[in-house]
């Protein structure tokens, strides 16, 4: 199956503050970029304990990923009690294992997203797209899309795109060779109407679920 990352980061490579805070992700003039897109294209999100105790709390208590299947990774029991009309389940075991219990109930396409879980998945080489976002801010320390992995990791470039509110965005396919046509990779302006309301990964996300409910 197809598992894809699609993050926002700050300049020096961090998703949040060291409180979870998202803040830093809202930059001024903000256009769409590609979230949207992403969204409609996965069948399952795929989220580590933290993140889904951030996402109660930047839902207010209201469960923002609709009608959206979510597995919960944790060694323990989770509280699903107060998510009401989600369709959401919680699995246990190593990244491998995850996989293969999600391509037995038919999934295609995960979109993984926490820190730690975008870490496990790409240590265990089971990351197969990732779309960074560089929103264009230093904030010195936070916690890191990025972590140890027992080896390099080659990033097949795809495209690298820019969006108005200074965001720089990078596609990269792992462990599949992007065709080339003329020798030349994808870089430059992209098109797209303007709005404060297309942000960055678990803010856009939560912002858009939420006014839904």
């Amino acid at each position: 199956m197809k598992t894809s990352v699609f993050c926002g980061v700050s300049v020096d490579g961090f998703i949040a503050r060291t409180d979870h805070g998202l803040d830093f992700l809202d930059t001024e003039n903000q256009e769409p970029h590609g979230f949207d897109e992403h969204w409609k294209s996965i069948d399952v999100v795929v989220i580590g304990r933290k993140t889904f105790e951030i996402a109660k709390v930047l839902g207010e208590g209201k469960w923002f990923y609709g009608k959206k299947p979510v597995v919960v990774l944790s060694s323990g029991p989770v509280d699903f009690s107060w998510i009401k009309g989600g369709v959401v389940d919680h699995m246990g075991g190593e990244p491998a294992e995850i996989v293969k219990q999600l391509e037995k109930r038919g999934f295609k396409h995960a979109y993984i997203d926490g820190g730690v879980t975008i870490q496990r998945f790409m240590a265990a080489g089971l990351i197969s797209r990732m779309v960074v976002t560089r929103v264009p801010v230093l904030i010195g320390e936070g916690i890191p899309l990025f972590g140890p992995v027992p080896k390099d990791i080659k990033l097949n470039h795809v495209a690298t795109r820019t969006y108005g509110g200074g965001l720089v965005q990078s596609e990269y396919e792992i462990g599949a060779r992007t065709s080339k046509k003329g020798g030349k990779k994808k870089s430059g302006r992209a098109k797209g109407k303007k709005s404060t309301g297309d942000k960055t990964a678990h803010k856009k996300t939560a912002r858009k679920k939420t006014k839904k409910k």
